[in-house]
């Protein structure tokens, strides 16, 4: 029999270290992303991950506000092991901290992207790379403010059924102008910037490329990855995944769902391939749990935030002989 009096669970969200795996089983404990310890000491952190619950600025149905709380829950199962498809465990290499969540007051959402950004300022000053849990995509918007202000303007490279350039003037909390709104701020490098999925029409393409959905099935991800890395090239890149660039057999529980887009695996192989860029922010977001009876959308949403952290504990010499 076990010697259950020497049996110390770990609950590694509170009291785990911050480099290594966690052993606990999918069903217990703390639901941290990842099992990553919740902290907000960023001395020697590496990566941060956190939530912006914020949905005040959907057109269609609400409830990206639960996407951060699912893809915590969604992400229990990845913890443990070398992950798929890297083949080492990013956290022996990188020390990630869950911030938690990003604080606003839900009764004046004309300030929320003021304090989101506050917030995101703090956490990009000590050094660590942040990635965002939204969240509708207007979270998107304070995060380019935020790390543009650290790095200059960057090319943006969207995974989204949606272009997102419909007119603004500013002053809108809209999910769907904010990428017109950041290249009129000079924001977004438009050059050198990349839509992927899009199945939708806008009046501007703000001078960005567009890879439609279909043309992902004649490209190919080696001819998607291609079309990404010759337009971004070398410039400092934010990458945004709404998860609605998924086909919604893949990612039923979101606020716009649009049939047609991309599947998992096509999405996922392409993002593994970006290791080349320099990425220097990311987000995953559109994540609406209560569409969605078997947690598909945040099991997709937590293995493209693990896919960000595989990359970067790549870059930073993980899986190297």
């Amino acid at each position: 029999m076990a010697d259950t009096a020497s049996y110390r669970p770990t609950d590694n969200a509170f009291l785990g270290p911050l480099k290594g795996g966690s052993y606990e089983a999918a069903f217990t404990g703390a639901l941290s992303f990842m099992r990553r310890r919740y902290s907000r000491d960023l001395a020697g952190i590496d990566a941060v991950v956190w939530g912006a619950p914020f949905d005040s600025a959907v057109t269609n149905r609400p409830g990206a506000r639960f996407g951060p709380q699912a893809i915590r829950r969604a992400s229990a199962i990845l913890c443990g092991d070398p992950q798929y498809p890297f083949a080492f465990d990013p956290f022996e290499t990188l020390a990630v901290i869950d911030w938690g969540d990003a604080s606003f007051d839900q009764g004046y959402p004309m300030e929320a992207a003021a304090q989101i950004k506050a917030q995101a300022d703090v956490i990009l000053a000590s050094g660590a790379f942040l990635l965002t849990l939204g969240g509708d995509h207007y979270v998107t918007w304070p995060l380019l403010q935020a790390h543009v202000e650290k790095h200059g303007p960057v090319a943006l490279v969207q995974f989204d059924a949606h272009q997102d350039t419909w007119d603004d003037d500013g002053g809108r909390i809209d999910h769907g102008s904010f990428v017109a709104r950041a290249v009129k701020a000079g924001l977004i490098d438009a050059e050198h910037s990349i839509q992927i999925g899009i199945r939708t029409h806008a009046p501007d393409t703000c001078g960005i490329e567009i890879v439609y959905a279909h043309e992902v099935e004649t490209l190919g991800v080696a001819g998607l990855v291609e079309c990404i890395t010759s337009r971004v090239g070398t410039a400092k890149t934010y990458v945004t995944f709404d998860i609605d660039c998924l086909d919604p057999a893949f990612a039923p529980g979101t606020g716009t769902p649009v049939s047609g887009g991309l599947s998992s695996r096509e999405a996922l192989m392409t993002l593994r391939a970006l290791g080349g860029l320099d990425i220097v922010g990311a987000d995953i977001v559109e994540v609406a749990p209560a569409y969605d009876h078997a947690d598909i959308t945040a099991i997709a949403g937590s293995t493209v935030a693990l896919y960000y952290l595989g990359l970067l504990a790549e870059k930073r010499g993980a899986g190297r002989d």
